[in-house]
């Protein structure tokens, strides 16, 4: 039956915030507390009914006291604003019964919140009212679903039975949730005479989507295990909002199954991606728009002018700096923020570029493009169906770019800069020489700007001496893996105890990782 919905639905997706995250030891929490002001104006401007956080709202188990109270002073404001609703689901950096514990409490905000998976899932399927007490929708509120929610071990178990185990018990929770609210959807119909849309959430590993390097995207089973694809989800869900990689992409082709994305770059290797927020739209759409652009007033611009400003300002010291490198004909890695398409003709730049932006033109996944301007979007328009997903793009608070090459190069580089913007890097010596004292000549270079350098690395003196590296390289600075693998390497352990070391090894990783301190 097509969608009739009597007036307008607009429900707002976003996801891994990760509220209390650091950048190599330096505090983030003015981007959060702007990106939370950004996005309390744009469920005003955007008059958004309903709000869906699809998990990992703060970065670790124990967040902080700011962290909480960021996240606390949100609700309370939206409570207030024309949202009527606001569904959060736990991710695998949250704490379910953290997340839980308030639940009762914030439910008289219309707030609701699922840390845990429920024990009966008709508690994870919930009808949504409108101010007039009339369904606006269906929500089949799934949380992040550990190990223990899909599957029971047992001792012996193959990777790949573990595998079919995790996936069998991920479809099986879909399935029921997706049958319960497909019976609450028809007994609906019943009373009101027209379609309530289903929508469905989901903190998942996609098979074969797009993440880079530093983003700390966990893998979320052991082994790699419990990567989902689209067919997972019931054809009755009318929109998947799904988090935990932070690439804006589609899954599997489904214009309907979506990752919103963070909304502040998590590492030097997001930097570039335009971080995006989705608009999912039901009913007639009051706007009248085109197939490429909606009009609507939520612009970096409208928002914050003097950060539109200085973005711009910064575009054109970037792009008139990697062009005078490229012009000399010297190697880097990065081409810095990657504003812009490089030319034809400019090879070092193109390589750069392809090296450090996600594949946009997968056919099973589709990323935002990485422009910065870029305006409100319509990704999928189903008229049959009277919806659409928009994408609304958030600004940048703070400038992250990453600086490669050679000393000359990377030198060179810093000196086009703009030095007067406050501008956070990452820089990369690649050069083929060993070089000593490489931090202390970076803050040379950058001494009386008002660049900011947080982490300097050797990747040629890694790969020459990688138990002597040349680098200011600590413990902030690597993840578990990398620290167990240079405990390898250090303790010479034959290649052939490798494996099963390294399989142990991630076994108590991942039990720590998900040893939910804030329950009892």
């Amino acid at each position: 039956m097509p969608v009739s919905v009597t007036k307008p639905l607009t429900i707002l997706h976003t996801s891994d915030w990760h509220l209390g995250r650091r950048l190599y030891g330096r505090m983030r929490y003015d981007e959060f507390e702007a990106f939370l002001g950004w996005l309390q104006d744009a469920i005003s401007l955007q008059k958004v009914d309903i709000l869906i956080v699809a998990g990992d709202i703060f970065d670790t188990m124990t967040p902080s006291n700011r962290a909480q109270a960021l996240y606390y002073e949100f609700l309370g404001k939206v409570s207030k604003s024309c949202c009527q609703h606001i569904v959060i689901v736990a991710g695998n950096h949250d704490s379910p019964t953290f997340l839980d514990a308030p639940s009762k409490v914030l439910k008289f905000l219309n707030v609701h919140v699922i840390g845990t998976a429920c024990e009966d899932l008709k508690d994870e399927v919930m009808v949504l009212d409108d101010v007039d007490g009339t369904p606006h929708c269906i929500i089949a509120a799934v949380p992040y679903l550990r190990d223990r929610d899909v599957r029971s071990s047992s001792a012996g178990e193959s990777a790949q039975t573990k595998d079919a185990n995790v996936i069998k018990g991920i479809r099986a929770h879909y399935d029921e949730v997706a049958s319960i609210a497909k019976a609450k959807q028809a007994q609906l119909v019943e009373v009101y005479q027209h379609r309530i849309p289903i929508i469905a959430t989901g903190h998942l590993f996609a098979a074969g989507g797009t993440t880079t390097d530093d983003d700390g995207v966990r893998e979320l089973y052991v082994g790699s295990l419990g990567k989902i694809s689209a067919d997972m989800f019931d054809e009755s869900f009318d929109y998947v909002a799904l988090g935990h990689l932070h690439v804006p992409q589609r899954v599997g082709g489904r214009e309907s199954i979506r990752y919103s994305g963070s909304p502040i770059a998590m590492g030097f290797g997001e930097a570039k991606q335009q971080k995006q927020v989705l608009l999912v739209q039901f009913g007639e759409i009051e706007n009248d728009v085109s197939n490429q652009e909606l009009a609507s007033n939520i612009t970096a611009e409208s928002i914050m002018p003097q950060l539109a400003n200085t973005v711009t300002t910064i575009e054109k010291s970037v792009e008139k700096a990697a062009k005078k490198v490229a012009s000399q004909a010297t190697e880097f890695m990065d081409d810095l923020f990657g504003f812009d398409e490089p030319s034809e003709n400019d090879e070092v730049a193109k390589t750069a570029a392809i090296e450090n932006i996600p594949d946009q033109q997968d056919q099973n996944n589709q990323s935002m493009p990485n422009n910065l301007d870029t305006p409100n979007k319509i990704l999928h328009r189903d008229d049959s169906n009277q919806m659409q997903v928009v994408s609304l793009p958030i600004p940048k608070f703070q400038q992250l770019a990453q600086v490669s090459g050679d000393l000359a190069t990377i030198s060179e580089t810093i000196r086009s800069i703009d030095p007067t913007e406050s501008i956070w890097l990452e820089v990369v010596y690649t050069g083929n020489e060993i070089v000593s004292r490489l931090k202390e000549q970076v803050n040379e270079m950058v001494e009386n700007l008002a660049l900011e350098v947080l982490i300097t690395k050797n990747a040629s003196s890694y790969n020459k001496v990688l138990n002597q590296q040349q680098i200011s390289e600590t413990l902030q600075d690597l993840n578990e893996e990398e620290v167990f693998e240079r405990c390898l390497i250090a303790h010479d352990i034959p290649d052939e105890q490798k494996s099963s070391l390294r399989d142990a090894y991630d076994q108590i990783v991942y039990n720590l990782r998900h040893e939910d301190t804030q329950a009892e």
